[in-house]
């Protein structure tokens, strides 16, 4: 009898399977050691690596899960994004503010013309604006201006980098915030950034909740590192991946022309290395990726400093990739302090690296030619690819729907294919990070044929 097909909450339907259908054949047992093996003894079970007896559920649906036995309730979940049937706010009564704050990345401005577009066309809300230049946008004292946004005026921001409203770093004073939301009677603010613009948005909800008024306060978190938790991916990193892949080839190109060549790319990545680790699959270039999440020995035999000279005397050049926030501790003599954000200045690792392997070169009597590349701010301020595009207007929608529903201190995701609402202090409480016992550093290290680790 054939099963009736299941209509899910997902992108696009699938018929019901059966245990017996996801059986994996094999030719027989596996009695040959691997090649491998030496790479994966050191790695254990994690939401990133497997072994023989592990398995990944098929369907993480709660409904099939209750019509198994399972009880629902007993399950963690999250909340499903989309429109609902029933709204909270009056759209012909709502005032709507928009703020993005924080570092520049791809698609902001899509996600700006997602909100507009989304409020007025579909919502009929009529009265949005926006605040310019971050937070402060909010603070009479810097003189912003807000400005009106409308269908025209978003139409074609998509086109361009960075953002129409501007963007600043540092916190403001919540009340005076909530302040300037009663003052113009806003009802619904949307807050697009990072971890630390997600953190002043609660204390924004905390001030408003004391003072008993109802506005709903929506994140769409930005962070071109991919480092926020329980989400699939943030909105510019496929971008920003895209984009550095472009300096890699160019280090390749400069490395592989000059004698004794090294090409060294420095890349986004304060805590988490997945623009330089995927930047580095895309293009295979690179001999050595370098990551904050595996530190690594920089002098001595088994030191990264000699192997790129013994990979210079095999094959004439070498590349190597750097996230910015790797190899912190071999920087000394600089005063780390912390930008207006709150966080922390780290040392240039790719001007330090230059230095020493010129030195390094230099003391076993070899010419070296290094070319160092760093493309960061490049690579934040340009348009979001089609991907991007996409998804930074579907997380738009996500957003409206949200805070039209009455929805607050949450942020928009997409996590296992499914838009979902997850509340802002968990989606803070950590980091997502590269999985050193990980399959992604594993396919980073099978790419480059560099050593597990630096000693």
């Amino acid at each position: 009898m054939t099963a009736e097909p299941r209509q899910e909450g997902g992108e696009g339907s699938e018929p019901a399977v059966a245990a017996a259908d996801l059986v994996v054949r094999t030719l027989g047992p596996c009695r040959i050691d691997s090649p491998l093996a030496s790479r994966l003894v050191a790695r254990e079970t994690t939401q990133h690596s497997v072994v023989e007896d592990d398995r990944i559920l098929f369907d993480d649906t709660l409904a099939t899960a209750g019509a198994r036995g399972v009880p629902v309730d007993q399950l963690p979940s999250l909340e499903p994004g989309g429109p609902r049937t029933k709204i909270y706010f009056d759209p012909a009564k709502t005032r709507v503010g928009i703020v993005t704050c924080g570092g520049l990345c791809p698609g902001l401005n899509d996600v700006i013309r997602g909100l507009v577009l989304e409020l007025y066309r579909h919502y009929g809300v009529r009265r949005i604006v926006g605040f310019q230049k971050g937070f402060r946008g909010f603070i009479p004292r810097h003189g912003h201006d807000v400005l009106d946004l409308t269908p025209d005026l978003v139409q074609n921001i998509d086109d361009e980098g960075g953002t129409i409203l501007g963007t600043s770093r540092g916190e403001e004073d919540a009340e005076e915030i909530v302040d300037a939301l009663e003052r113009l009677n806003i009802n619904i603010l949307f807050v697009v950034g990072g971890d630390g613009t997600m953190r002043g948005a609660i204390e924004v909800v905390r001030v408003v909740d004391e003072r008993g008024l109802k506005v709903a306060v929506v994140g769409i978190p930005k962070t071109i590192d991919n480092d926020i938790p329980y989400i699939d991916q943030s909105f510019g990193f496929q971008t920003a991946m895209a984009e550095a892949t472009k300096s890699i080839q160019a280090a390749s190109v400069e490395a592989r022309s000059a004698p004794n060549g090294i090409g060294l790319v420095k890349l986004m990545g304060r805590h988490s290395g997945f623009i330089a680790c995927y930047a580095t699959l895309a293009k295979d270039d690179a001999d050595y990726v370098l990551i904050p999440e595996v530190p690594f020995a920089l002098h001595g035999p088994g030191g990264l400093l000699e192997h790129v000279r013994r990979r210079v005397v095999d094959r004439g050049h070498a590349v190597v990739v750097v996230a910015e926030g790797a190899g912190q501790e071999h920087i000394h003599g600089e005063a780390p302090g912390t930008d207006a954000s709150g966080n922390v200045r780290f040392g240039d690792v790719g001007r330090m690296l230059r230095r020493l392997i010129v030195e390094h070169l230099d003391a076993h009597g070899m010419e070296s030619n290094v070319r160092y590349f760093d493309p960061s701010y490049a690579i934040r301020s340009v348009p979001a690819n089609p991907f991007d595009s996409a998804y930074c207007l579907r997380l738009a929608h996500a957003a409206v729907h949200a805070a039209m529903a009455g929805r607050t201190e949450i942020i928009v995701g997409r996590r296992r294919r499914r838009f979902v609402h997850i509340p802002m202090p968990l989606a803070i409480s950590r980091r997502n990070h590269v999985d050193p016992l990980g399959d992604l550093w594993l396919s980073v290290l099978e790419a480059t044929g560099q050593p597990v680790r630096f000693e």
